[in-house]
């Protein structure tokens, strides 16, 4: 991995915002069948537990939320507005339920592969949205929860770290818009929203 550092259950197995100001910076990598992909994560958004409304967990355990009660460190993705996949990487310790919604990332290697889903896009504005994400990088529900801490799709510190990060209140709720536990590094052009 040229000196790369793959991150760790325990990265993960923490209080939901520490983990999202410190994910911001790191790689996601994702080694597809057609190839490897990978990009700088430049935003995210934290939903915690029953507390929070937003949360997919609020209601308690469902099929679709399920992994979100287990282990730290794997993915959560589910399937939005009959078009949509979003991909989440879940947080703290089992059992309580917690994720960061990947918001925006900056396309690193296989950007060929990305675009292949038919983005039209320039490089800095082809991984910003969820949606646009999960698109670019063929994630679907199938890949519900893998293990970040495997080889198919992890997380990588390649010791490049963020600009001046920025919180902000969370994009696109109804409820919970008070919480200012969206991140993202201020001077990335891929970044969802400013």
């Amino acid at each position: 991995m040229g000196g790369f550092r793959k991150l760790r259950r325990s990265f993960y197995a923490r209080p939901t915002l520490q983990v999202a100001r410190d994910i911001i910076g790191k790689f996601i990598v994702y080694r597809s069948p057609q190839g490897k992909l990978s990009a700088r994560i430049v935003e995210v958004e934290a939903y915690i537990g029953r507390g929070d409304p937003a949360c997919h967990a609020a209601r308690g355990k469902t099929e679709r939320n399920e992994v979100m009660f287990g282990k730290a460190g794997v993915t959560y993705i589910y399937f939005i507005y009959g078009m949509y996949h979003c991909l989440n990487f879940v947080t703290e310790p089992a059992g309580r339920p917690a994720a960061l919604l990947l918001r925006a990332a900056e396309p690193a290697e296989g950007t060929g592969l990305m675009k292949k889903g038919g983005s039209r896009q320039g490089l800095d504005r082809l991984l910003s949205g969820p949606g646009k994400f999960c698109r670019a990088f063929g994630l679907t529900r199938a890949h519900n929860g893998l293990d970040l801490t495997g080889d198919k799709i992890y997380l990588e510190d390649r010791n490049k770290p963020a600009g001046e990060i920025v919180t902000t209140t969370r994009i696109g709720i109804n409820h919970g818009r008070q919480h200012r536990w969206r991140f993202y590094d201020a001077g990335s052009a891929a970044v969802s929203r400013k």
